[in-house]
């Protein structure tokens, strides 16, 4: 996709967004990869600065007109934009199951040939959480879109930029990381993530396109078994250059918790009520039946190296 039509994008303000928007480039001279030369149309739903390769479409998921611009003539569109995190859990159905039937109907209307959804590992237990429940139903209108579409499911995702697990990192450099009853998870790096992406939708993907057409795929970083919480936790105070104390905290203790945070940071709470329901379910795995096929893509970030480098982006940026 070196030229012709656009690559459409929603959630390219975010982090999963800027990591993608990262990997593009207008040309293929500079690469090593080709598949990685895109013009690449984004929404935005503020005002950006002018980036090489990307023209920018100011609406929202709410914004049908928006939305109709953003897929005209795309050949393919990628959509990441949902909400993740809310202190009023009614706000996941206007943005992940609304906002997806918006994209749903724009990508349809605008006949686009290639639909990659970004769900999320919560959409497999949708009874623990709003947001998970949001994400299934979301996945199911893709699903019956009629397009030639993908759902990738990703873990706990971190990298540079993020927000969510930084408050991990934090926690570990003062010595204690709190943890949610026994469990495991699988995580990923931004990058790898945002390069899977794109090779859905690029020349390889047709290549491979049996193997990807009207499939869930669930990426990790390649650790079979994923992470134990005590085990994660652990590396990432062993990031930091710490020794920490990882408690298993019980789900009443988290829901206080979850209070206190609310209290304490209001509508900016990390810790929310809605989070704790899926926080406590044991197993956050990426499922080996649900792996990309490796002819595609394959993880290039193992997770002891993508902590370290993520502590390091942190570090430069002033954050920790």
């Amino acid at each position: 996709m070196t030229s012709g039509a656009p690559l459409a994008i929603t959630g390219g303000t975010g982090f999963v967004g800027q990591a993608l928007l990262d990997r593009v480039r207008p040309t293929a001279s500079r690469l090593e990869d080709e598949r990685d030369a895109y013009h690449v149309r984004a929404l935005t739903r503020r005002e950006q600065e002018q980036r090489e390769g990307v023209e920018w479409v100011a609406g929202s998921l709410a914004d049908e007109s928006a939305l109709a611009t953003l897929a005209q003539g795309a050949a393919a569109l990628i959509h990441i934009a949902g909400l993740t995190n809310t202190p009023d859990p009614a706000n996941f159905e206007a943005a992940n199951v609304t906002g997806t039937a918006n994209v749903v109907a724009a990508a349809k209307e605008a006949r686009v040939k290639r639909l990659v959804f970004v769900s999320s590992l919560a959409a497999r237990e949708p009874t623990l959480s709003r947001y998970g429940a949001s994400k299934a139903q979301a996945e199911e209108l893709v699903k019956a879109s009629g397009l030639d579409w993908t759902i990738v499911r990703p873990p706990a995702v971190y990298g540079p930029r993020d927000t969510e697990m930084f408050e991990l990192f934090r926690a570990a450099r003062l010595g204690i990381v709190p943890l949610p009853p026994g469990g495991a998870t699988s995580i990923i790096h931004v990058d790898d993530l945002a390069r899977l992406l794109l090779r859905l939708v690029g020349p390889s993907s047709s290549a491979a396109v049996g193997t990807t057409r009207h499939k869930i795929f669930e990426p990790d970083d390649g650790r079979e078994g994923g992470w134990s919480h005590k085990e994660l936790a652990h590396a990432i105070g062993q990031s930091v250059g710490r020794k920490i104390i990882a408690p298993h905290l019980p789900r009443a203790a988290l829901r206080g918790a979850a209070g206190i945070d609310r209290l304490l940071r209001g509508d900016r709470a990390k810790l929310t009520s809605d989070r704790v329901g899926y926080m406590c379910h044991p197993n956050w795995v990426a499922r080996f039946d649900r792996q990309v096929p490796e002819a595609l893509w394959s993880p290039q970030i193992g997770g002891e190296a993508g902590l370290a480098a993520t502590v390091e982006w942190y570090r430069s940026a002033g954050w920790l």
